[in-house]
């Protein structure tokens, strides 16, 4: 299988807050430039999405991202009436794959998230036997829905964080 899933197209398409909150609440911080290679090596991940809201303070963020591998899509943020800052990004990251699936640019795909609003997109992927996976940080805080609708191809990171932990000591 490693051979034939090596001469595809494969792109990841990713939600950037619900990776990240996902796995701050396993106690662990995301290496994004490991987790770049790991979906590259373990998957031959070519075009890596990543949907981000946009804060310009973020700059040597963003800066850092890109230099990784990621091609980053930005949503512009608002703060809610609490203070907290909002950039849902979920019709973003359907949007590019529904463009990129229309130009038929990938063989395969990866969505990285947690939301039961992505189902719908992991029915229709997996139906049409172009869902190579869709991982999420934790089996708890993942949707019912989209277990439901990915299926055997679910992939729960919380078994990853020897792999893609952040570790802060040089």
């Amino acid at each position: 299988m490693k051979e034939q899933v090596n001469q595809k197209r494969i792109f990841a398409y990713i939600d950037s807050n619900n990776l990240n909150l996902g796995i701050q609440s396993l106690g662990w911080k995301l290496d994004f430039k490991k987790f770049r290679i790991y979906l590259k090596e373990k998957y031959n991940v070519s075009t890596a999405y990543l949907f981000i809201g946009y804060i310009p303070t973020n700059q040597n963020l963003y800066s850092s991202l890109q230099k990784s591998g990621f091609v980053l899509v930005f949503k512009p943020t608002i703060p809610s009436k609490d203070g907290e800052i909002k950039g849902n990004v979920d019709a973003d990251l359907v949007l590019q794959v529904m463009i990129d699936y229309v130009k038929n640019n990938f063989d395969k795909i990866i969505i990285v998230a947690s939301d039961g609003d992505y189902y719908s997109l992991a029915k229709y992927f997996y139906q049409c036997n172009k869902l190579l996976a869709c991982m999420s940080p934790y089996a708890k805080t993942c949707s019912s829905l989209l277990k439901k609708s990915a299926k055997e191809k679910i992939i729960f990171m919380d078994n990853l964080r020897k792999k893609l932990a952040y570790n802060d000591r040089k």
